[in-house]
């Protein structure tokens, strides 16, 4: 059965997640990153009290779905809760290192 990541949990992955982010992403992440936070995307998140949310940059955030155990990127329009459910399985670098390329595009 599906359990929720604990923020502890949350924190260690992110602490090596860091350590894979080559300098400018790394900057960036130090840019938009926020402590974790739960926000609600429902119907999915429900059961376990939402899906943490690690960074803001403009109007997109960056969430750890710890259904499918990776990371994404969604806008939001109400602060508190995310647009659009994906289901990527990206490690953290990775998801940012898209997200500054598509914030460098737009």
């Amino acid at each position: 059965m599906w359990q929720t990541c604990s923020q502890k949990e949350l924190e260690k992955m992110i602490e090596l997640e860091e350590l894979a982010m080559d300098p400018p992403t790394r900057l960036f992440w130090d840019l938009i990153k926020i402590p974790p936070v739960k926000w609600q995307l429902s119907p999915w998140g429900d059961e376990g009290g939402g899906f943490w949310v690690v960074a803001l940059a403009g109007r997109n955030c960056v969430y750890f779905n710890d259904i499918e155990e990776g990371f994404n990127r969604s806008q939001y329009e109400e602060f508190g809760r995310i647009r659009d459910y994906w289901c990527n399985q990206s490690g953290l670098a990775e998801c940012i290192r898209n997200t500054f390329k598509s914030s460098c595009t737009t």
